[in-house]
Formats: structure tokens, sequence, C-alpha cells
């Protein structure tokens, strides 16, 4: 049985990303929240590590789309996109946590809040999903 090229990406990238996430806390010890890293190079001092970290994911999604390992096609434009991930991460701020930080860094602690944070953001994920898709595209 062969697996075919997008789970062999998920499981390379899933690898890749929670190996950046246990280098980071070993090296620097600190959680890798990507929300709470943005938000804080905005509004704290420039602390140039926070904006090579936002420069570091923006330039892997890059060479990661040239290299043909990401999605060519989009059914939206990438001002929705940037509008998108803005509103995820001001509500994951919010929330007191973010995605990366509770879903890679918070259940390898075997955090409890982090498990009701996942919980809770992949039951809204799934739920938005299933209103744009079958809802939302009545008219």
């Amino acid at each position: 049985m062969f697996m075919n090229d997008a789970l062999l990406f998920a499981l390379f990238g899933g690898a890749l990303i929670g190996a950046a996430a246990g280098g980071f806390y070993l090296t620097a010890g600190r959680i890798a929240g990507v929300s709470g890293i943005f938000g804080d190079a905005v509004l704290r001092g420039p602390q140039a590590w926070r904006w090579l970290f936002v420069l570091g994911l923006v330039l892997a999604g890059l060479i990661a789309r040239m290299a043909g390992a990401a999605p060519h096609s989009l059914n939206t434009g990438p001002m929705l996109l940037i509008a998108a991930g803005l509103l995820v991460g001001f509500g994951a701020r919010l929330g007191n946590g973010c995605t990366s930080g509770h879903g890679v860094c918070g259940l390898a602690r075997l955090s409890p809040r982090s498990l009701v944070a996942v919980l809770v953001f992949m039951a809204t994920a799934a739920i938005t999903v299933f209103i744009v898709r079958h809802i939302g595209g009545q008219s």
C-alpha cells in the first residue's frame, strides 16, 4: 500500500513542526505559539527574534510552494486569506493561546487547558467548513 503525496507532505510537515517547536523550546525555553509571537512582535518593543520567527514562517511557505510541496490553487484570493489569518490570530490572542501553542506544545505537555482549547477550535473549524460548503453556497 502506497501513500499519496498529500499524506506524505502532511506527515513530513507535521514532523517538521514538532521538531521545530521542540527545538525552539529546548534552545530558547519558549513555546512556539505563533499568534503570541506575532502579537508581541507588533505590540511590544523591537525584538528581532520575534520578527525573524515570523519571517521564517512566511519564507518556509513560499519555498514549499515554489518546490511544489504546497497547493497552487486556492478558491480565494490572498486578501481573504490574510484577513482570515488575522481574525484567527485575534481570536487566539483573545482566548489566551493559539492553535500552534495549544495544539503542538500544550498537548505535548499534556495540558488539560490545551486539550479543551484544541477541541473547541477544531469543532469550530469543522462547523465553519460545513456551513461554508453546505449552507453558505446555496442561493
